[in-house]
């Protein structure tokens, strides 16, 4: 493996120990919420199969060029997002104003965590009561009511809210190869297991030949446009691109790791967990008779139902619920460090930087905690506050963030800069990667972009 000096420019002196801790890292940033959460409830509102066939296209048609794209951005220019697009527009013979794209994948990243760490909480203290309970005795009124509750109480929301902040903040504390590497190379392996043992509960239990041909036999006749554009949107976010965690990832990334082999990899590892989550959840809502399109309620309102009707109930829910928490703090680490970076490149500690951009999400965190309760009755424009946090970072910075990235990756940059980074030379490999990001991913996420605007 190349060793510190050999690694390039990364301005903190941070680089990953080999290859396998940065496919954890970065598996464990993509495998978040959206993998877990909502992709299974995503799959059941688009008609399962179908949709999950058009997902698989759109992950290694526009998620992967584009996470090739961030991987080669980050390494080459060894910095954050925004002073890597610098460094790389620089080189290319270009404007240094290319640079205002890695500031908005941080506010984006920023804004997400404002949210995301919200719904984390709301995970941890799940698996409080499926330690305490496992839900015995919960039955449909009583699980809508305890979710209820919990959005009702902004203290109780914000103490878990800090938890979970507490728990990512001392990961990234400790540093890249004492905190993050470490973590995940414990979180990652037993995220994967904790999937496998659930998996092979439902194979006995029941509910898992539904499962299989709800997730694996499609259905032509319900792929619309709709389906597409929902596909598209799913594999764009799940990957975690435009979110500033990947190109950060890569600027710790040795020179002798293949761009191309990881980005598939991740990608790959990214769609395992995302089926392997329906394999989990659909099984548990078919034998007990749920309705697999409940939309987001599913994990909070309808599985536990369904868990404490199982036999085990107990044990599985303790399971599922720890399985989420490792993925929503893994995720929570890959947008967090890349804030924490442009502090550091500002010439403060990791510490000082880490405690600031910590305290800084949890401070603007109780904005969309009080837009669950007390200020649940604000609007702007059409939108209650966290619905509006949704919007900006999701629909608006997530998709010209990458729409950019894509357009400067695939015409800006220098062609001879992005081959070495990539080291496809001159085949096949270099001419679809090149051919996707200047042409089919920015239009695909153009499309994403305008059509979600139109129908805010």
């Amino acid at each position: 493996m190349t060793m510190h000096g050999e690694i390039g420019s990364s301005a903190t002196g941070a680089h990953w120990t080999s290859r396998f801790a940065f496919l954890l890292a970065s598996v464990g940033f993509a495998v978040g919420l959206g993998n877990i959460w909502r992709f299974p409830y995503v799959t059941g509102e688009n008609g399962g199969a179908a949709f999950v066939l058009v997902y698989l296209f759109c992950v290694f048609a526009i998620g992967v060029p584009i996470l090739m794209a961030e991987l080669f951005i980050g390494r080459r220019g060894g910095l954050s997002p925004a002073a890597s697009m610098q460094s790389v527009a620089v080189a290319s013979g270009r404007s240094a104003r290319w640079g205002w794209v890695g500031s908005a994948n941080l506010l984006a990243a920023f804004s997400i965590m404002v949210a995301y760490s919200v719904v984390s909480g709301w995970v941890l203290s799940y698996l409080l009561r499926a330690l305490m309970t496992g839900f015995v005795g919960v039955d449909a009124t009583a699980s809508q009511s305890a979710f209820n509750d919990l959005l009702a109480g902004p203290w109780q929301m914000l103490s878990w809210t800090l938890l979970a902040l507490l728990l990512t903040g001392a990961i990234i504390y400790a540093g890249v190869q004492k905190g993050i590497e470490r973590a995940v190379k414990v979180l990652m392996p037993s995220l994967f297991a904790l999937m496998l043992l659930l998996v092979g509960y439902n194979i006995v239990v029941g509910g898992f030949a539904e499962a299989v041909d709800y997730l694996f036999t499609p259905d032509f006749s319900k792929i619309d446009a709709s389906t597409g554009l929902a596909a598209v949107g799913q594999a764009f976010f799940s990957i975690g691109v435009a979110m500033a965690g990947m190109m950060t990832f890569g600027a710790y990334l040795p020179s002798t790791v293949s761009i191309p082999r990881a980005a598939i990899t991740i990608a790959l590892a990214d769609t395992l967990v995302a089926i392997l989550a329906g394999l989990v959840i659909f099984p548990a809502v078919f034998a007990n008779g749920l309705d697999p399109a409940s939309g987001p309620g599913l994990i909070f309102q309808t599985l536990p139902v369904a868990l404490a009707q199982m036999p085990g109930g107990h044990l599985v829910s303790i399971m599922f619920f720890l399985l989420l928490s490792v993925a929503a703090i893994t995720s929570m680490v890959g947008l967090i460090e890349p804030l924490v970076h442009r502090a550091q490149e500002r010439g403060w500690s990791r510490h000082r930087s880490t405690v600031t951009v910590v305290l800084a999400i949890a401070v603007c965190s109780v904005v969309s905690v009080l837009g669950y309760n007390v200020w649940s009755g604000a609007v702007i424009g059409d939108f209650d506050i966290n619905t509006l946090l949704d919007v900006f970072a999701n629909q608006m910075l997530l998709p010209l963030g990458g729409l950019f990235i894509a357009l400067f990756a695939g015409w800006f940059v220098a062609p001879d800069i992005a081959r070495q980074e990539l080291k496809l030379g001159e085949g096949s490999g270099w001419v679809a990667w090149r051919t996707l990001i200047r042409w089919p991913v920015p239009i695909a996420i153009a499309l994403i972009f305008v059509v979600g605007v139109s129908n805010l």
